[in-house]
């Protein structure tokens, strides 16, 4: 059983039962008839009638998840693509369906893919839906025609309520479109501005690894360097010795993701140094994996480099980042701000619920950190964040050789998408990171064999998705490369 919206990378879904075994009836057809049906009911935006359809047509088991979870479902697809027109159907197993749909908002495709009981009445037993090919074709654009493109899509976005952010898309550090669209803090409708600072999410993680590079090229450290050196007891002191500096940087060190359940459930205000955030990683930190075998996300890797950070410049975390990356690069809007204090310009972010009311909004000042880290949470804008990218391909934070290591894929660690702090797609040449949370959804793109420099911030969950991906495709279409299919 699983009840899932995969829009460009985000997902949602509740656990996975065993799918129903490979039997075929009539359960194509039947299959067919219940996309149908699904679509039919996203265009009368009815949640009485839907919740009726599941009552009635799914599975004891899939229609036993809760109702929030099924209206949710609902709700996101209805919202996020303004409806759904059927293109094509295939059925690659028994008493499954996949439906190819383009949407109305956007124009991509979407496919949804359905599950039915092997036996009539043949109810529906999993539902998802995911980003597929792009739907517009792979030709050139001119300048022109890319901001005219990207300005349509990005006003129906933001007047349906599906985008609120700010986009820049530049070539060779020089911007050829930006726009700013949404509301900022709904609460005095005040409008996003193109200066409005956005969360970045784990965007920072950038930041942390530029910034342990420096201090490799000045000599302080190593990316060898046993975490012992710096940290002999963490996570313990045989799990020390065996991590590397490396390791932190890649994912590949067998830590935490950082954000558990006590964390959750703990006060935003403990934590606002790196110290802080090391006690809370420290007391239930332990070593899942050999380092270098496995490639698993961690924030708390990410952290613990801060923390490498700040022993071996003699220097707060926030502060050695301030003078050394942020200035140096020319970004004047970007720091770890403390979120219970005064900030200009900042934009508040939202999460979009639905019910039986419609769509209702939750910031998420109470969900996120009160301070950023090494590990993601801080805000920028971007305009600098174009400037970041200047200063790191133009070798003004780091040498040559060091931004070549930095947004180069690790397979030797097990980290074949992923370099030293940035994500990394060596097929198509691009690198940059990008950052979700509740109510935050940012991303860095650049084009490592065009020049080429996208980003886009949002105050929406999953809100930079559509313009990501679409701006990644008129870059990779002028470069004369295969657009992306999705992440």
């Amino acid at each position: 059983m699983f009840l899932t919206v995969i829009f460009w990378g985000h997902a949602t879904r509740a656990a996975e039962e065993p799918a129903p075994p490979a039997h075929a009836p009539e359960s194509e057809n039947a299959a067919k008839r219940r996309v149908k049906e699904f679509l039919a009911l996203l265009d009368a935006k009815d949640i009485a009638e839907f919740k009726k359809y599941i009552g009635e047509n799914f599975t004891p088991l899939f229609k036993a998840m809760p109702m929030e979870r099924h209206l949710e479902f609902f709700g996101a697809i209805r919202d996020i693509t303004g409806g759904l027109d059927l293109e094509s159907l295939e059925s690659p197993a028994p008493n499954q369906v996949l439906a190819h749909c383009k949407a109305r908002l956007s124009g991509r495709i979407i496919t949804l893919e359905m599950r039915l009981e092997a036996k009539p009445p043949h109810r529906i037993a999993a539902l998802s839906s995911r980003a597929s090919k792009p739907s517009s074709t792979s030709k050139k654009r001119s300048d022109d025609e890319i901001k005219q493109e990207l300005q349509t899509l990005l006003q129906k976005l933001a007047d349906a309520n599906v985008f609120s952010g700010t986009v820049l898309l530049a070539r060779d550090g020089v911007p050829i479109f930006e726009g700013a669209y949404g509301i900022a803090n709904k609460d005095f409708d005040v409008p996003n501005q193109i200066d409005t600072k956005f969360n970045l999410g784990s965007m920072n993680k950038m930041f942390t690894a530029v910034a342990v590079a420096q201090l490799v090229e000045r000599d302080k450290l190593s990316f060898d360097d046993p975490l012992s050196k710096y940290l002999p007891e963490f996570p313990d002191a045989e799990g020390a010795k065996k991590i590397q500096i490396k390791h932190l940087l890649s994912h590949t060190a067998g830590l935490g993701p950082y954000f558990s359940r006590a964390w959750q459930q703990s006060s935003r205000n403990l934590y606002r140094s790196v110290d802080d955030q090391m006690k809370r990683a420290a007391a239930d930190e332990k070593l899942l994996f050999e380092p270098g075998s496995r490639h698993r996300y961690s924030n708390t890797g990410m952290l613990v480099a801060g923390k490498v950070i700040e022993i071996a410049s003699g220097q707060d975390y926030y502060e050695y980042v301030r003078e050394n990356i942020y200035q140096p690069a020319g970004m004047v809007n970007s720091d770890s701000y403390e979120v219970d204090k005064v900030n200009k310009n900042m934009a508040v972010g939202y999460e979009k619920h639905y019910d039986e009311n419609g769509v209702w909004y939750q910031n998420n000042l109470l969900e996120h950190s009160m301070r950023g880290g090494p590990q993601g949470g801080g805000y920028s804008t971007v305009h600098d964040l174009l400037a970041f990218d200047r200063a790191l391909r133009g070798n003004k934070l780091v040498s040559a050789e060091s931004v070549k290591l930095l947004l180069s894929a690790k397979p030797e660690l097990n980290s074949p998408g992923y370099g030293y702090g940035f994500q990394v797609d060596e097929k198509q040449k691009l690198a940059g990171h990008g950052g979700g949370f509740l109510g935050i959804n940012s991303n860095l793109d650049m084009f490592l064999d065009s020049g080429w420099t996208a980003v886009v911030m949002s105050n929406y969950g999953r809100g930079a998705m559509i313009p990501q991906q679409t701006m990644r495709e008129l870059v990779l279409a002028n470069s004369s490369a295969t657009p992306a299919t999705g992440q």
